[in-house]
């Protein structure tokens, strides 16, 4: 994951996320990001107890985290580390870079999320501690546009301008709630997420009579 020496002018990506559960979206969105930014590896984060979300509305981390070293184990690029799902306090993105960054000692790291989850950034905890320590990788379908963003972030810190590009990737239609959705009415969930995190999903009974 994180080696005891990185190259100096190693790049990392940080994948964080619920991931309740994980699909292709998150996977194929990983891999562009590792390939068209040069990184060397994507680290998977999961969730430990996400703040912005519901307490009793998601799934329990042990099963998240599994789900995720399941769907990742194929690529020799992509890791995936307990650091949140370990903690017992809310996971707040800053504290996360903050670990990874001393980890990585010179390493650039790149932050990779959805351009939706991006827009809210600077209600973030220490945006602009975020801003400094790390590069933003937006993933957005065609047509969607960081424009606001990038006019706020212009007004309050112009100089974090180069730190959030947008990673288009086209038909990125999969989400992981409506997975749930189905998972809950019985329906089929292949071939939206990979087969290991599907028959776990069935073995689990997770996401059953949840609507």
């Amino acid at each position: 994951m994180i080696r005891k020496r990185e190259p100096h002018n190693a790049k990392i990506g940080l994948m964080g996320g619920t991931f309740d559960p994980i699909h292709y979206g998150h996977l194929v969105s990983a891999e562009v990001a590792r390939q068209q930014f040069a990184l060397d590896r994507v680290i998977f984060v999961p969730a430990g107890v996400p703040p912005h979300k519901q307490e009793g509305k998601v799934t329990a981390a042990r099963h998240r985290y599994l789900m995720t070293v399941m769907a990742v184990m194929s690529n020799p690029y992509f890791y995936v580390s307990s650091y949140e799902v370990d903690k017992k306090e809310p996971s707040y993105t800053i504290d996360t870079v903050r670990h990874f960054a001393q980890k990585a000692g010179g390493a650039g790291l790149y932050f990779i999320t959805g351009a939706d989850a991006i827009m809210d950034l600077l209600t973030w905890k220490d945006y602009e501690a975020l801003l400094e320590a790390c590069t933003f990788i937006a993933v957005s379908r065609p047509g969607y546009s960081l424009e606001r963003l990038r006019e706020i972030l212009g007004r309050r810190c112009p100089q974090y301008l180069d730190k959030v590009h947008m990673l288009e990737i086209p038909a990125l239609a999969i989400s992981s709630t409506f997975i749930r959705e189905r998972a809950a009415l019985g329906k089929t969930i292949r071939y939206l997420t990979p087969d290991p995190v599907e028959r776990y999903i069935k073995k689990e009974g997770l996401y059953l009579n949840r609507l």
